[in-house]
């Protein structure tokens, strides 16, 4: 006997322009005759409707899923929410499903015979979903520290002020800011390890300082308010003073750079290592956790790649930097606890007082 199928136009109603076609083959003898009745049937109910996945087989009866996949379980209507993820679970798996609406109630119904198979994907569908998404971790504590990271920034500005300014010091006649403090790769690996930390302080112009006050501003309010002044303050120039030991190491001896910029996409690897840190649950699977990296190259691949006196090496070791000393402080703040207002103040202090020796030792060590 051959299967009918029949097909009906998606979102019409249950009764709206259904068409039966039934076959009848009756053989006598050596001859077949086929009769073919098409009966077509108005509405009767404007509250049934019912969609279709598939191609329906007429005689072949149809069967609601329970909502808890449980056979035992006599309700019949699920959320519509259900009814949209396991009619793409079971349409993926070729099982043919229809889902029907009554009035605010809804049932994905499958035939008899995939009644089994369509459990069965759907119970392994659930196993692996269970629990997803995970629910979002708690969000630490906002830090109100806006105004102390802000006069951060301008004690920066001002600093760039002082250096244009022609000041007399004991056993310098006139302080060459610039030739003191630069970042000069074969001096650095000589040992004068303050050039590290100097060089952040200094820019060779006011345009240099003011695009990276208003860029770096962004990313260093943003680092401080999550983590607080003091810790991010630290890891800002503990990424910034790495990062340019790395590209000293790696630079001829005679290249020399200044410049936050270091230490600013360091702050761009500190906020992508701790987020993906942090929300690591949520950015499984397909290897989402790649996402936060992806991003903060997009920046550094935007903001750190042009201009011609640009020192690309500085701005992708300062990143590279931020990121492991960003994952880091995530798992230590994770296992010990964010440090609180008194740790944070001490921190701040001993970021300050680097600072204060890194350019001590160079007005009088240095050379």
């Amino acid at each position: 006997m051959k299967e009918n199928i029949r097909t009906r136009r998606r979102g019409q109603s249950a009764n709206q322009y259904a068409s039966l076609n039934r076959i009848n083959t009756i053989e006598t003898g050596d001859c077949a005759r086929r009769i073919c009745d098409d009966v077509y049937m108005s509405e009767e109910s404007s509250h049934t409707s019912m969609e279709e996945f598939d191609l329906l087989p007429e005689e072949e009866s149809w069967r609601p899923l329970p909502p808890g996949l449980d056979t035992a379980d006599p309700r019949v209507f699920l959320s519509r929410q259900q009814v949209r993820s396991w009619s793409l679970v079971l349409k993926a798996r070729q099982v043919p499903c229809r889902s029907e609406r009554l009035r605010h109630r809804w049932q994905l119904l499958v035939p008899e015979g995939a009644y089994a198979t369509a459990l069965k994907e759907l119970h392994q569908y659930e196993t692996e979903n269970h629990n997803w998404p995970p629910p979002d971790p708690d969000a630490p504590p906002v830090n109100n520290n806006l105004f102390p990271t802000i006069w951060g920034l301008i004690a920066l500005g001002l600093f760039h002020d002082v250096t244009l300014t022609n000041i007399s010091l004991p056993g310098h006649l006139s302080v060459d800011w610039l030739e003191l403090g630069n970042a000069h790769a074969g001096k650095i690996l000589d040992g004068q390890w303050w050039r590290c930390i100097t060089a952040l302080t200094l820019h060779s112009s006011w345009l240099h300082l003011l695009s990276n006050l208003l860029i770096g501003g962004v990313f260093i309010i943003r680092l401080c308010r999550d983590l607080g002044a003091g810790l991010g303050w630290s890891l800002l120039l503990a990424s910034g003073a790495a990062g340019n030991l790395v590209n000293a190491w790696l630079q001829s001896p005679e290249h020399r750079a200044v410049g936050a910029s270091t230490a600013i996409f360091g702050a761009v690897g500190l906020i992508a290592a701790i987020n993906l840190v942090r929300f690591r649950h949520h950015l499984r699977p397909q290897k989402r956790w790649a996402l936060p990296v992806a991003a903060a190259l997009g920046l550094l691949a935007m903001l750190g790649a042009g201009g011609e006196n640009t020192d690309l090496g500085a701005h992708l070791f300062g990143f590279l930097c931020g990121l492991i000393f960003g994952a880091g402080s995530e798992s230590l703040a994770e296992t010990f606890g964010r440090p609180g207002k008194s740790l944070n103040a001490g921190l701040s202090l001993c970021s300050i007082a680097l600072v204060v020796v890194a350019w001590y030792t160079a007005l009088y060590t240095g050379s």
